[in-house]
């Protein structure tokens, strides 16, 4: 997607150490309108997947999540870090280790709202190792649900996520793939 490309180019920061800063229309300040448009390509792929529910992981993923779910006109579901006393049914718990935050997270989503009816689609704001996503793929599991597909905003092609979570045999899209990140460069995949 060339205006999510043209953005990350930009006005993403190299932080080093695979930390790609987009606090500027991602992950703090929320461009809407560019977050719709990813939203609206995501969807686009997984149209005919009979999605019945879009899950991500609080609190980054929630925007292209959010979008996504939107334009597929279903429900968004978002595992909590933390829980919160209102979550007082039975909860599936997963844990994963947190880039940004250099430990891990438990990620946890109520029974109420994912069952074995439910058709998910995972959506998230990146791709990187792929840690997240599989926890959120466990808890889907979990559930007895079924995975119909990931979605990321962007990858980081170079940390390896996808080949970690091809054993989930499900479409995996990303709108903006990073091939590379050294010498404080972002090098962009078509660009």
């Amino acid at each position: 997607m060339e205006a999510l490309k043209r953005r990350i180019l930009t006005d993403g920061e190299n932080l080093g150490g695979g930390i790609l800063k987009v606090d500027s229309f991602i992950n703090h300040q929320i461009d809407t309108h560019l977050m719709f448009e990813v939203g609206r390509e995501l969807a686009h792929y997984f149209a005919d997947a009979g999605v019945t529910k879009v899950m991500t992981a609080e609190i980054s993923g929630i925007a292209p999540a959010l979008a996504t779910a939107h334009a597929l006109n279903v429900p968004l579901i978002y595992a909590r870090k933390t829980r919160p006393v209102t979550m007082t049914g039975p909860v599936y718990i997963e844990s994963a280790p947190s880039h940004t935050r250099g430990c891990d997270v438990f990620l946890m989503v109520s029974a109420e709202f994912l069952g074995p009816e439910d058709r998910v689609l995972i959506v998230d704001d990146f791709l990187a190792t792929g840690a997240t996503i599989e926890a959120l793929a466990r808890l889907v599991e979990h559930a007895g649900a079924t995975l119909v597909g990931i979605a990321t905003a962007i990858e980081k092609r170079f940390e390896g996520g996808r080949e970690a979570l091809a054993y989930l045999n499900v479409p995996i899209v990303s709108l903006a793939v990073i091939t590379s990140m050294s010498d404080g460069k972002i090098v962009l995949e078509g660009m």
